[in-house]
């Protein structure tokens, strides 16, 4: 008879790049008992399980809840007590937006050891695969990270807050907003500030919107970008060397200069 040892351990799985996960994440996969994972992670990651292990999808997506929360939670305990480590496996980072403090709360009241592993958030990482810095010297001294929708549905304050600094502002959640978003920066005299909108960054399915606070709504459009993707807002976003050739030409077209 094994003995059972109750026991969760929340795991960030990174944006999504497969290799963009940490040692001590593929360890704790390697051990689990039980492996309960969203639908933003790369499943290429359930290889490093044991193979006696069960996979969950508990994934929640706009529209499309496979679990309420709650029942996670429940799951979670649950499971810890049958089949004792049960490993949670989270995209990005599960302490930013991710609930992952909130699932480690609620299992702790029943006496569950519980643990917690980084994971590189996608509010990082995608922005740093297009080459866009978050904090550049002379450029932007600091940066927000907001979701863009809030518990009530309603779009973060913080936003507005944010649109009045100099900071580099990094939106998650948000494409459901955009308009809202797009009107708030506009409402500060910052339309031309450049915008970037990256959807499945750092995978292969990777796409890319790149335009001003005026022009991005017509580009979203025109390339049809949708969730998950991450909106950065900054005059960092024309300091990528990726991106310098499409601010050119915006600048071109905007001062009616062919470059």
């Amino acid at each position: 008879m094994k003995m059972i040892t109750p026991k969760l351990t929340v795991v960030g799985a990174g944006p999504g790049d497969p290799d963009l996960i940490t040692l001590k994440a593929i360890k704790a996969i390697e051990s689990a008992d039980v492996i309960l994972y969203d639908a933003l992670i790369n499943t290429d990651l359930l290889e490093y399980a044991n193979p006696y292990s069960e996979k969950i999808f508990v994934g929640k997506r706009k529209g499309c809840y496979r679990y309420q929360q709650e029942q996670i939670n429940e799951l979670i305990v649950s499971r810890a007590k049958s089949d004792g480590h049960v490993v949670r496996l989270k995209g990005g980072d599960p302490f930013i937006f991710g609930r992952g403090a909130e699932e480690i709360e609620y299992t702790q009241q029943f006496g569950i050891d519980t643990a917690m592993v980084p994971g590189i958030s996608s509010a990082l990482a995608v922005p740093a695969y297009q080459g866009i810095p978050l904090t550049k010297r002379n450029s932007s001294e600091s940066f927000w990270v907001i979701t863009g929708t809030t518990k009530s549905h309603k779009l973060s304050h913080d936003v507005s807050l944010a649109a009045k600094s100099t900071a580099t502002v990094v939106i998650l959640m948000g494409m459901g907003k955009l308009d809202e978003i797009v009107s708030v920066f506009q409402n500060e005299n910052k339309q031309d500030t450049p915008i970037a909108i990256i959807q499945n960054g750092t995978t292969d399915k990777e796409r890319i919107g790149f335009g001003t606070i005026d022009t991005i709504l017509g580009i979203v459009a025109e390339k049809q970008l949708s969730s998950p993707a991450i909106i950065v807002i900054g005059d960092v976003v024309k300091q990528s060397h990726k991106l310098s050739e499409f601010y050119q030409e915006i600048q071109a077209v905007a001062s009616n200069v062919v470059v």
